[in-house]
């Protein structure tokens, strides 16, 4: 009873870190300007994602760009981007293989080892899935802090954290938790109890000369 429930804590975490890397993905908030220096310019507020540039201007209005060639982008951009889809498509995969081997589903072997076998290489392709986005995640936040501090960066092209990684952060680490509960949930103690036991003989089974 208590892998059950520590299947469908470690299901339901991981479904929600999904939806925030997802969101984290797609949002245009993964680095905002940084208003430093002696010159400051509040009037427009600039934001870059994965997909997107945004200008945020202070009357309210919001326009955005997608990106035109994905070869001008630099680096950093592009790997984080390919990490992230990446740690989606594993995460979903993980989900798939997951749901069929938990308890409260009755879906695939009645072999209750078996179940949980399924459910553990479940928690491990999702858990492969967070440590991509954790890759991805690290690195452009290195890439943000590398370039606020450098002393080769102009004022005016600083950046800082934007609220878009933060969101995958946290998606992050609850794909870490659900994935974990999963892949912890397989237990040792069960036998597998074959299908078709053998019969063993009668004793008044009689010899006859």
């Amino acid at each position: 009873m208590a892998h059950k429930g520590m299947q469908m804590l470690g299901f339901i975490l991981t479904v929600i870190g999904l939806i925030g890397l997802i969101a984290g993905t797609i949002m245009p908030q993964w680095q905002m300007s940084a208003y430093v220096g002696d010159n400051i310019i509040t009037a427009v507020a600039m934001y870059q994602g994965l997909w997107m540039s945004c200008a945020y201007q202070s009357t309210g209005q919001i326009q955005c760009k997608v990106y035109d060639s994905m070869l001008q982008l630099n680096s950093a951009l592009q790997a984080t981007r390919a990490l992230m889809v990446i740690s989606i498509i594993l995460t979903v995969m993980g989900l798939g293989v997951a749901s069929m081997g938990m308890k409260c589903v009755n879906c695939g072997s009645d072999d209750k080892v078996k179940k949980s076998r399924i459910a553990m290489t479940g928690g491990i392709v999702i858990l492969l899935g967070a440590v991509c986005a954790i890759a991805a995640c690290s690195y452009f936040s290195y890439q943000i802090i590398r370039d606020f501090y450098s002393p080769f960066t102009p004022v005016n092209t600083k950046y800082e954290f934007g609220g878009a990684i933060f969101v995958a952060w946290a998606g992050t680490f609850l794909t870490v938790f659900g994935g974990g509960l999963l892949a912890a949930s397989c237990s040792r103690s069960q036998k597998s109890v074959p299908k078709y036991p053998k019969s063993k003989p009668s004793s008044s089974t009689k010899e006859y000369v």
